[in-house]
Protein backbone atom coordinates (compact mmCIF):
# COMPACT_ATOMS: atom_id res chain seq x y z
CA UNK A 1 0.00 0.00 0.00
CA UNK A 2 1.29 3.71 -0.97
CA UNK A 3 1.71 5.36 2.04
CA UNK A 4 3.78 8.53 0.22
CA UNK A 5 1.76 11.56 0.95
CA UNK A 6 1.06 14.29 -1.24
CA UNK A 7 3.40 16.83 0.09
CA UNK A 8 2.12 20.85 0.92
CA UNK A 9 4.42 23.60 2.12
CA UNK A 10 3.08 23.03 5.94
CA UNK A 11 1.01 19.97 5.81
CA UNK A 12 1.24 16.69 3.66
CA UNK A 13 -2.00 14.53 2.49
CA UNK A 14 -2.58 10.83 2.86
CA UNK A 15 -4.66 9.69 0.65
CA UNK A 16 -4.72 6.10 0.39
CA UNK A 17 -7.63 5.55 2.44
CA UNK A 18 -10.24 7.62 -0.01
CA UNK A 19 -11.51 7.20 -3.41
CA UNK A 20 -11.25 11.26 -4.00
CA UNK A 21 -7.43 12.57 -4.39
CA UNK A 22 -6.18 15.51 -4.20
CA UNK A 23 -7.01 17.98 -7.46
CA UNK A 24 -7.20 21.57 -9.09
CA UNK A 25 -10.45 22.03 -8.10
CA UNK A 26 -9.60 21.71 -4.40
CA UNK A 27 -6.55 23.56 -5.03
CA UNK A 28 -8.20 26.40 -6.59
CA UNK A 29 -11.38 26.45 -3.84
CA UNK A 30 -8.67 26.63 -1.18
CA UNK A 31 -6.16 29.56 -2.45
CA UNK A 32 -9.52 31.42 -4.06
CA UNK A 33 -11.90 31.70 -1.26
CA UNK A 34 -11.74 34.18 1.49
CA UNK A 35 -13.32 34.63 4.84
CA UNK A 36 -13.83 38.27 5.15
CA UNK A 37 -15.09 38.71 9.01
CA UNK A 38 -15.49 35.88 11.57
CA UNK A 39 -13.75 32.78 12.94
CA UNK A 40 -15.62 30.22 12.09
CA UNK A 41 -15.52 28.05 8.72
CA UNK A 42 -17.50 25.30 7.58
CA UNK A 43 -15.89 23.21 5.06
CA UNK A 44 -19.04 20.72 3.48
CA UNK A 45 -17.43 17.37 1.73
CA UNK A 46 -14.10 17.55 3.55
CA UNK A 47 -12.19 14.47 1.51
CA UNK A 48 -8.98 14.42 2.60
CA UNK A 49 -9.48 17.71 4.42
CA UNK A 50 -7.35 19.37 1.68
CA UNK A 51 -9.66 22.63 1.63
CA UNK A 52 -9.79 22.64 5.43
CA UNK A 53 -6.05 22.29 5.94
CA UNK A 54 -5.48 25.20 3.03
CA UNK A 55 -7.80 27.94 4.95
CA UNK A 56 -6.21 26.80 8.38
CA UNK A 57 -3.40 27.54 7.05
CA UNK A 58 -4.00 30.79 5.14
CA UNK A 59 -6.39 32.03 8.27
CA UNK A 60 -4.56 31.36 11.89
CA UNK A 61 -7.50 33.01 13.50
CA UNK A 62 -9.94 30.54 12.70
CA UNK A 63 -11.47 27.50 13.77
CA UNK A 64 -12.62 24.99 11.13
CA UNK A 65 -15.39 22.78 11.18
CA UNK A 66 -15.25 19.59 8.57
CA UNK A 67 -17.87 17.81 7.25
CA UNK A 68 -17.90 14.23 5.91
CA UNK A 69 -20.17 11.61 4.93
CA UNK A 70 -18.22 8.60 3.63
CA UNK A 71 -16.43 7.04 6.31
CA UNK A 72 -12.90 5.76 4.69
CA UNK A 73 -12.59 9.51 4.19
CA UNK A 74 -13.51 11.43 7.30
CA UNK A 75 -10.47 8.26 8.75
CA UNK A 76 -8.51 9.94 6.19
CA UNK A 77 -9.36 13.94 6.90
CA UNK A 78 -8.74 12.81 10.54
CA UNK A 79 -5.67 11.41 9.96
CA UNK A 80 -4.42 14.63 8.10
CA UNK A 81 -5.81 16.86 10.41
CA UNK A 82 -4.48 15.28 13.72
CA UNK A 83 -0.63 15.53 11.31
CA UNK A 84 -0.80 19.04 11.30
CA UNK A 85 0.47 22.12 12.83
CA UNK A 86 -3.45 23.42 12.74
CA UNK A 87 -4.74 20.32 14.26
CA UNK A 88 -6.27 22.76 17.90
CA UNK A 89 -8.07 24.49 15.20
CA UNK A 90 -9.85 21.41 13.25
CA UNK A 91 -13.14 19.70 13.97
CA UNK A 92 -13.96 16.97 11.72
CA UNK A 93 -18.04 15.03 11.76
CA UNK A 94 -18.68 11.74 10.32
CA UNK A 95 -22.07 12.74 9.34
CA UNK A 96 -24.30 13.58 6.05
CA UNK A 97 -24.77 17.77 5.78
CA UNK A 98 -28.46 16.90 5.77
CA UNK A 99 -28.04 15.37 9.36
CA UNK A 100 -25.71 18.29 10.70
CA UNK A 101 -26.77 21.73 13.11
CA UNK A 102 -25.08 24.17 14.84
CA UNK A 103 -26.14 26.31 17.35
CA UNK A 104 -23.53 28.75 16.22
CA UNK A 105 -23.63 30.12 12.39
CA UNK A 106 -20.56 29.70 10.01
CA UNK A 107 -19.35 33.16 8.74
CA UNK A 108 -17.94 31.40 5.83
CA UNK A 109 -18.95 28.01 4.13
CA UNK A 110 -16.89 26.36 1.43
CA UNK A 111 -17.90 23.11 -0.51
CA UNK A 112 -16.34 21.54 -3.49
CA UNK A 113 -19.54 19.41 -4.04
CA UNK A 114 -20.91 16.50 -6.16
CA UNK A 115 -21.62 16.96 -9.16
CA UNK A 116 -22.03 14.05 -11.58
CA UNK A 117 -25.66 13.20 -11.82
CA UNK A 118 -24.60 9.42 -12.15
CA UNK A 119 -28.23 7.25 -13.98
CA UNK A 120 -26.74 3.88 -14.53
CA UNK A 121 -25.62 2.63 -10.86
CA UNK A 122 -24.08 -0.68 -12.12
CA UNK A 123 -20.85 0.48 -12.10
CA UNK A 124 -21.48 2.93 -8.78
CA UNK A 125 -17.94 3.01 -6.97
CA UNK A 126 -16.86 5.15 -3.70
CA UNK A 127 -15.19 7.74 -6.61
CA UNK A 128 -18.85 8.29 -8.06
CA UNK A 129 -20.50 8.87 -4.98
CA UNK A 130 -18.10 11.91 -3.80
CA UNK A 131 -18.52 13.23 -7.07
CA UNK A 132 -22.15 13.38 -7.67
CA UNK A 133 -25.83 14.01 -7.09
CA UNK A 134 -27.63 11.31 -5.49
CA UNK A 135 -26.46 11.60 -2.26
CA UNK A 136 -25.93 15.38 -1.84
CA UNK A 137 -28.03 17.85 -4.39
CA UNK A 138 -27.45 21.04 -5.11
CA UNK A 139 -30.73 22.06 -3.73
CA UNK A 140 -29.69 19.93 -0.56
CA UNK A 141 -26.15 22.02 -0.66
CA UNK A 142 -27.07 25.68 -0.93
CA UNK A 143 -30.26 24.71 1.41
CA UNK A 144 -28.22 23.84 4.43
CA UNK A 145 -25.85 26.45 3.49
CA UNK A 146 -28.42 29.10 4.12
CA UNK A 147 -29.29 27.54 7.38
CA UNK A 148 -25.56 27.29 8.80
CA UNK A 149 -24.26 30.85 7.47
CA UNK A 150 -24.47 34.55 9.50
CA UNK A 151 -25.81 36.82 8.51
CA UNK A 152 -23.03 38.66 6.96
CA UNK A 153 -20.83 35.58 5.92
CA UNK A 154 -20.10 34.32 2.40
CA UNK A 155 -20.16 31.13 0.84
CA UNK A 156 -17.64 29.54 -1.74
CA UNK A 157 -18.18 26.50 -4.07
CA UNK A 158 -16.34 25.53 -7.31
CA UNK A 159 -18.61 23.78 -9.30
CA UNK A 160 -18.62 22.79 -13.31
CA UNK A 161 -19.12 25.62 -15.60
CA UNK A 162 -22.16 24.39 -18.01
CA UNK A 163 -23.84 24.07 -14.05
CA UNK A 164 -23.73 27.81 -13.29
CA UNK A 165 -26.90 28.89 -14.13
CA UNK A 166 -28.67 26.04 -12.17
CA UNK A 167 -26.49 26.45 -9.03
CA UNK A 168 -27.21 30.42 -9.09
CA UNK A 169 -30.83 29.98 -9.66
CA UNK A 170 -30.98 27.12 -6.67
CA UNK A 171 -28.94 29.59 -4.49
CA UNK A 172 -30.68 32.53 -4.89
CA UNK A 173 -34.06 30.43 -3.97
CA UNK A 174 -32.04 30.27 -0.89
CA UNK A 175 -31.76 33.89 -0.39
CA UNK A 176 -28.03 33.92 -1.36
CA UNK A 177 -26.85 36.33 -3.95
CA UNK A 178 -23.91 35.70 -6.21
CA UNK A 179 -20.70 38.32 -5.36
CA UNK A 180 -17.74 36.80 -7.23
CA UNK A 181 -17.30 34.63 -9.82
CA UNK A 182 -13.79 33.25 -11.13
CA UNK A 183 -14.11 31.33 -14.63
CA UNK A 184 -11.46 28.69 -14.72
CA UNK A 185 -9.86 27.62 -17.80
CA UNK A 186 -7.31 25.00 -18.60
CA UNK A 187 -5.28 26.67 -20.98
CA UNK A 188 -5.79 29.61 -23.31
CA UNK A 189 -7.39 27.73 -26.14
CA UNK A 190 -8.74 25.16 -23.84
CA UNK A 191 -13.11 25.39 -23.09
CA UNK A 192 -14.36 26.85 -20.10
CA UNK A 193 -15.20 23.83 -17.47
CA UNK A 194 -14.52 25.45 -14.18
CA UNK A 195 -16.44 28.03 -12.13
CA UNK A 196 -15.23 29.41 -8.44
CA UNK A 197 -18.60 31.33 -6.76
CA UNK A 198 -19.64 33.20 -3.71
CA UNK A 199 -22.50 34.38 -2.21
CA UNK A 200 -23.54 36.45 0.42
CA UNK A 201 -27.16 37.59 1.48
CA UNK A 202 -26.46 40.75 0.95
CA UNK A 203 -27.03 41.57 -2.93
CA UNK A 204 -24.15 43.38 -4.94
CA UNK A 205 -24.69 46.16 -7.46
CA UNK A 206 -21.94 44.33 -9.99
CA UNK A 207 -20.83 41.02 -9.26
CA UNK A 208 -16.96 40.82 -9.56
CA UNK A 209 -16.06 38.78 -12.31
CA UNK A 210 -12.62 37.80 -13.87
CA UNK A 211 -10.90 34.72 -15.66
CA UNK A 212 -7.99 32.50 -14.71
CA UNK A 213 -5.79 30.47 -17.28
CA UNK A 214 -3.94 27.40 -15.46
CA UNK A 215 -1.45 26.73 -18.33
CA UNK A 216 0.54 28.45 -20.92
CA UNK A 217 1.61 24.15 -22.07
CA UNK A 218 1.46 21.10 -19.87
CA UNK A 219 3.17 21.74 -16.74
CA UNK A 220 3.97 25.19 -17.68
CA UNK A 221 1.85 27.32 -15.50
CA UNK A 222 0.45 30.96 -15.93
CA UNK A 223 1.68 33.65 -13.50
CA UNK A 224 -2.04 33.89 -12.37
CA UNK A 225 -2.02 30.39 -11.37
CA UNK A 226 1.27 30.59 -9.31
CA UNK A 227 0.32 33.48 -7.26
CA UNK A 228 -2.95 31.99 -6.35
CA UNK A 229 -0.98 28.74 -5.46
CA UNK A 230 2.84 29.60 -4.79
CA UNK A 231 1.69 29.36 -0.73
CA UNK A 232 0.69 26.17 -1.10
CA UNK A 233 2.43 23.65 -3.71
CA UNK A 234 6.15 22.86 -3.16
CA UNK A 235 7.50 23.84 -6.28
CA UNK A 236 5.58 26.62 -7.24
Amino acid sequence: MNRKPFKFKQFDIFQDKTAMKVGTDGVLLGSWTSIYNGKRILDIGTGTGLVALMLAQRFSEVEIDAIEIDKSAYLQASENFENSIFKERLNIYNTPIQDYNSIKKYDLVVSNPPFFNVNDLVDFDTRKQARQQTTLTFAELLNKTACLLSENGFASFIIPYDQREIFVDIALKNSLHLSKILYIRGNQNSLLKRVLLEFSFITKEKIEESELIIEIDRHQYTDDYINLTKDFYLKM
